[in-house]
């Protein structure tokens, strides 16, 4: 087993699945820390890399597309502090790191991890049932429903309405955006009949983000609830990222301005050396296709 233990957290690798463990340092996020520990199959492995640094280095995992229900409803939008296939590593422990990145490497290579998308999420999804309180608003789940409850900073109209339930049959699809400049995010749930671009403050099916500690738990509950929605790959979970049929709900995979942040997203992790040449080339082909 290779093992390497940090104030961020720990990870061991048994050849089979990696076990990701959140620290308890005071700088790891509230969502690592109330998403718990993490069992990745090596299967949904599609890279590894680590990155030395001067004052602190960084030990990244890539997933296979789909496999995970948390990076797909959230996009690519989870900055490090909250990214659980992120580890901050400290100098003295830089040799740990190479020899567990060659492990998992080896292993990938050993088993033939294909780098493809998956066709079914390989990772089931936080824990339920889940309820969470941030911004203007609070956002359960049970499995079978979402119920989203409004507090004093809803605004008006959209809090008259009464609190809102949502069947997990009625929902197409769930986006979490993390609020960034003056832009605030949102939790938002996609339904038949919603009108198109609603602002998250006005949109029954949404709660607003601010930018506050407790914003990135929101994420949690995206991510409970993609995991019981049809996979991306099946029919249903393709006809999901589509257009309904009056034209008025599009989905973030296939909104223009989230494939330019996926690109860019790309770019990123190419200088980074998460991506190779041939992987980047690839992924970036596929990107530009959608748009």
């Amino acid at each position: 087993m290779a093992e390497i233990i940090q104030k961020d957290g720990i990870w061991a690798f048994d050849s089979d699945a990696l076990r990701l463990t959140p620290g308890r340092d005071k700088n790891v996020s509230v969502l690592r820390r109330t998403l718990g520990e993490l069992v990745v199959p090596l299967g949904a492995l599609a890279g590894i890399s680590f990155e030395q640094g001067r004052r602190s280095g960084r030990l990244r995992l890539r997933l296979r597309d789909g496999a995970d229900p948390l990076l797909h409803a959230t996009g690519g939008r989870l900055t490090e502090p909250h990214d659980p296939y992120r580890l901050t590593v400290e100098p003295d422990r830089y040799g740990v790191a190479e020899y567990f990145t060659d492990e998992v490497r080896d292993a990938l290579l050993l088993e033939r991890v294909p780098g493809t998308p998956v066709s079914g999420y390989l990772l089931p999804g936080p824990q339920l049932p889940l309820s969470v309180s941030a911004g203007d608003g609070t956002a359960s789940f049970d499995g079978e429903r979402v119920r989203l409850e409004w507090n004093w900073k809803t605004e008006d109209a959209k809090a008259a309405a009464g609190p809102r339930t949502l069947a997990l049959a009625d929902i197409l699809g769930v986006e979490w955006q993390p609020s960034a400049g003056l832009e605030n995010g949102h939790l938002r749930f996609r339904v038949h009949g919603a009108p198109a671009r609603t602002r998250a403050k006005h949109d029954p099916n949404a709660v607003e983000l601010w930018g506050f500690k407790r914003d990135p738990l929101m994420a949690l509950v995206a991510a409970a609830v993609q995991a019981r929605l049809p996979h991306p790959s099946t029919a249903a979970g393709a006809e999901a990222q589509k257009p309904e049929a009056d034209g008025v709900t599009v989905a973030p995979e296939a909104d223009h301005d989230a494939l330019l942040r996926r690109l860019r997203e790309l770019g990123e992790l190419h200088r980074e050396g998460v991506l190779t040449d041939e992987e980047f080339t690839r992924a970036k082909q596929a990107v530009l296709k959608r748009m």
